[in-house]
């Protein structure tokens, strides 16, 4: 199989970088390496789900497919009253993860491995949140979405950024299916920023 960010162990060779981030306002520090989602610095889609999503009114919140950390990083600090919980099949990614929790600072986050949400089987969220890792294939990013209705408490949310090309009108109708209730945040470079809350 091709190595992919979300391979669980990817083959390529360390490129050990860090780089400075604006994130609302404010001012991280990541180190990241080779094998990880965009290395170089934050995505598009990433950093419009973090500067755009809804954070406030949550205790409990996963970062689902992490990579090193961003969306999660970010979210535990503006929600220091909240646990958030990072998580990725990638192990490389979960160690930069843990890296980039320290570096920041943050003292309300865990990094933790494992595909979809089986690192935190049991436990309940008000709040997921993803850029989905859209290689991967629409099935296995459905069964993402399947999973986080399942672990999201009623009233819980899950906020996810999609490419607008890549198959984001259909993942808001599937998601609308799942959940009830689907809205679009915002848009923009090509992404689009939807929210679906559990209704039951």
């Amino acid at each position: 199989m091709q190595d992919h960010y979300f391979s669980a162990k990817p083959a390529a060779k360390h490129d050990i970088r860090q780089f400075r981030a604006v994130l609302r306002g404010k001012e991280f520090t990541f180190v990241t390496d080779a094998g990880v989602f965009s290395k170089d610095h934050i995505d598009n889609g990433t950093e419009l789900l973090i500067n755009k999503a809804p954070l406030s009114g949550a205790k409990k919140v996963a970062d689902l497919g992490c990579g090193y950390g961003p969306i999660g990083v970010a979210a535990a600090a503006f929600m220091s009253e909240a646990e958030v919980y990072l998580i990725d099949p990638n192990e490389r990614a979960v160690e930069l993860a843990a890296q980039n929790i320290r570096l920041n600072g943050i003292r309300n986050a865990y990094a933790l491995c494992g595909s979809g949400l089986e690192a935190v089987q049991g436990h309940m969220f008000d709040l997921i949140l993803t850029n989905p890792p859209i290689r991967a294939g629409k099935e296995v990013i459905y069964e993402l979405f399947r999973q986080s209705w399942a672990q999201l408490n009623p009233g819980g949310r899950l906020i996810i950024v999609i490419r607008t090309n890549q198959g984001a009108k259909s993942a808001a109708k599937y998601l609308e299916e799942l959940f009830g209730e689907v809205s679009e945040i915002e848009k923009g470079s090509g992404f689009r920023l939807y929210q679906a809350v559990k209704q039951h």
